[in-house]
Order: structure tokens, then C-alpha cells, then sequence
């Protein structure tokens, strides 16, 4: 199975509770992050929403936002809740790494949680350009992705297989400077520890902005 089949599969089968990245609310290092630099008025936009938990969630706070993911499943299962919550946020189906004309429009604000560590090296610097033609001039981009310095999933090589028999790739600080540079003003890169669902592990961090 490919990616987009794998995550299908997890969205479909798998008790939402037992999905390690489906938590309810944001982590405190983004809305650390938000409620330093972002504004009620500003437009965010995450992509690789899975189940839209984070997009509800600042829409409850008031924020205009959007998700994208290119799951089906996640996404109706997105749109089930905001509905239920009557929460005023927008879902849409898309795959990060291909044409997102679709959203036909930029933000203020784009992040990813933990969602990098999916997209291999060879498709990350479409999808980083993808971000970069989203983020309004002057507007952030927010990252956060495994390191290569975790011991998650046997703690040693680029790629690693996960419990739930998806493969991610774990990165250096050096890595995501190269990739981010040609695009954004790095703000701030460096490694951090992230509490996780299950266990603790580190994670580089990454606030840009667009020049």
C-alpha cells in the first residue's frame, strides 16, 4: 500500500484513541507559537489535518481556519464534527504534495504538525513550495518533524517503520535548513522534546516567516 492507502486503512479501522498523532487539543509549543505571533483576524491553514482536531479546535478560539488532508475518511470525519460543534471551519480534500489550486486563496498563518516525517526527501521541497505560494508575504510558516536524534521506532537510520506499518523518515537540523532557506527567513531551527500521545521523543522545530 502507498501512503494515501495506509492512512485510509488506519482512518477506517482504527480506534480513533489508538491513532498516536489524533489528539483533541493543539500541543502547547504551537499555541505557544499562535498566541505569540498570530492574530484573531489572521487566516490559518493546516495541512495534513487528518481528522481536523487542531483546525476545530482554533476555530473555537476564534480563529478562521482550514485543513487539508489527503484522506477522505479524515476529512469526512472532519467535517462530521465541526458540523456537530457548529464550528465555521473548511475541510478540504488534496494531497500536499500536488496542485493545491484548489484553495484558491493565502494565509496568514500555514503549520504542520508532525507531518513532514511522512514526506520523503524527494517530495519535500514541492511541498514546502506549495506552503510557500499559501503563506501571505510576511505571513509564518510553523514545523515540527521527528529528528534523526530520536530513539522512536529503534532510534537508528533515515527510515523507520512504525507499529501501525507506516515508514517516515527522521531528519537533521542541517536537513530542514537546506530545505527551508531557498524559501523563508528561519525564525528559529532547533531540536526539541516533544511530549508524544505514548512516549517522549525529539523533534526539530521550525518557525519562518516569508520574506
Amino acid at each position: 500500500m502507498n501512503l494515501k492507502e495506509q492512512m485510509e486503512n488506519i482512518y477506517q479501522n482504527t480506534d480513533p484513541d489508538k491513532i498516536p498523532w489524533n489528539t483533541i487539543n493543539p500541543p502547547e509549543l504551537l499555541l505557544d507559537f499562535i498566541n505569540n505571533n498570530i492574530n484573531k483576524s489572521d487566516t490559518i491553514l493546516e495541512p495534513g489535518c487528518g481528522a481536523g482536531n487542531y483546525v476545530m479546535y482554533l476555530s473555537g478560539k476564534g480563529y478562521k481556519t482550514t485543513g487539508v488532508d489527503f484522506s477522505e475518511t479524515a476529512i469526512n470525519m472532519a467535517r462530521k464534527s465541526s458540523e456537530e460543534k457548529k464550528l465555521d471551519c473548511k475541510f478540504i480534500v488534496a494531497d500536499v504534495t500536488k496542485d493545491l489550486s484548489e484553495l484558491n486563496t493565502s494565509f496568514d498563518f500555514v503549520y504542520d504538525w508532525e507531518l513532514l516525517h511522512h514526506i520523503f526527501p524527494e517530495q519535500r521541497s514541492t511541498y514546502v513550495n506549495n506552503v510557500y505560494k499559501l503563506v501571505k508575504p510576511g505571513g509564518y510558516y510553523f514545523s515540527v518533524c521527528f529528528s534523526d536524534r530520536s530513539d522512536q521506532f529503534g532510534g537508528e537510520g533515515k527510515y523507520r517503520k512504525t507499529p501501525l506499518n507506516t515508514e517516515l523518515y527522521f531528519s537533521s537540523e542541517e536537513e530542514m535548513f537546506t530545505l527551508f532557506d531557498p524559501f523563508f527567513e528561519i525564525v528559529k531551527l532547533t531540536t526539541v522534546e516533544i511530549e508524544g500521545k505514548y512516549a517522549p521523543h525529539k523533534a526539530i522545530y521550525a518557525a519562518l516567516k516569508k520574506r
